[in-house]
């Protein structure tokens, strides 16, 4: 498979964001973890059954093999925004900032290695 390289659309959003990057880039933000391994995040949404925030929103970080790219595992946050549809809720999520995505994944890293 080849990949193909589209340029940047700055018009779509805040490329320093979780979402906004996502949509700027037309992939999802990567990153390299603490344990030297890469990373890239997507925001994945539940139903929670709670009557105030009925959706959720969380970070899901899929682990990339070394060499050949191949998916290797994942890690999920915690619940990091809610809302009152699915839309509100991944919305919410995805205006987090890249950096706070990185010391999320990096405190799951840490969690992982402490287990």
């Amino acid at each position: 498979m080849i990949g193909q390289h589209l340029s940047p659309d700055y018009a779509q959003g805040d490329e320093s964001t979780v979402g906004g990057y996502a949509a700027v880039h037309s992939r999802p933000a990567a990153f390299e973890g603490t344990d030297g391994t890469s990373y890239s995040v997507d925001v994945l949404v539940d139903v929670t059954g709670d009557g105030e925030h009925p959706w959720a929103a969380y970070l899901f970080f899929v682990r990339w093999s070394v060499g050949a790219p191949a998916l290797e595992g994942h890690l999920e946050s915690d619940y990091v925004a809610g809302g009152a549809s699915e839309a509100d809720a991944r919305a919410a999520a995805g205006r987090l900032s890249l950096r706070e995505a990185k010391r999320v994944l990096d405190a799951l890293i840490q969690a992982e290695q402490q287990r």
